[in-house]
């Protein structure tokens, strides 16, 4: 789990791609402890475990499954990236409730300035609109973000002088592909909506076709 609160940049030192499969070495321009042996790691937003440490990057591995929901099969050599470490219970949760499951790839529109700030126009995949709110957060490159207004596919962002400097952000240009991952709560509590009514539906069903059956025991039986 994480906050979507990038903790710095690290530059991808190494890519191994085979059978639709890819380990990367990443070095951190942070302090980094030693990582263990399996832990999970945010790569702009997407959720991967350490295979190993040389005492300078660390390498990770993405599976086929992860390469094709998310932007990682694109980058090179040399590519900065935004780093997060998973959260420790007690930790401030500055961010919002993270999970690095990447639900889509946005693409980037338009980048302007509004002041000190950035305001960022992203097009994603309509299905995903219905997860998206004004006002509400979302994951992009692995950076937690206010919605500040979106539509049928697409959303705006405005990013503040320190998460621009401090993140990749900084780099994005129209058209780049970006990780996106959409509010975790919403996605439960769409999930749990689409579940009663269905229930509900189905029993509207049932008592059509037998009203005797209606009763408080028929009604505790369904949840209700």
């Amino acid at each position: 789990m994480f906050t979507g609160l990038v903790e710095g940049c690290g530059t991808v030192t190494s890519v191994a791609a085979a059978s639709g499969q890819l380990r990367l070495g990443i070095r951190p321009h942070f302090a980094w402890e030693k990582p263990l042996q399996g832990e999970s790691v945010a790569v702009n937003g997407a959720c991967l475990s350490v295979e190993g440490w040389d005492g300078f990057s660390f390498r990770t591995y993405a599976s086929a499954e992860t390469l094709a929901c998310t932007m990682l099969g694109s980058l090179s050599r040399g590519d900065e990236v935004n780093l997060e470490r998973a959260l420790s219970l007690g930790d401030r949760l500055g961010g919002h409730l993270v999970s690095g499951h990447v639900d889509t790839i946005a693409h980037v529109n338009s980048v302007s300035e509004r002041g000190a700030s950035h305001c960022c126009r992203f097009s994603f995949p309509e299905e995903w609109s219905r997860q998206v709110i004004t006002k509400g957060s979302v994951t992009l490159g692995g950076i937690s973000l206010t919605v500040n207004a979106c539509g049928p596919g697409w959303l705006e962002v405005n990013i503040i002088p320190e998460t621009w400097n401090a993140t990749v952000a900084r780099n994005w240009q129209p058209g780049q592909p970006v990780n996106m991952e959409t509010d975790m709560l919403g996605k439960y509590v769409g999930q749990m909506l689409v579940y009663f009514l269905q229930a509900d539906l189905g029993i509207q069903q049932e008592v059509r076709r037998d009203r005797s059956r209606l009763s408080l025991e028929f009604l505790r039986e369904h949840g209700f």
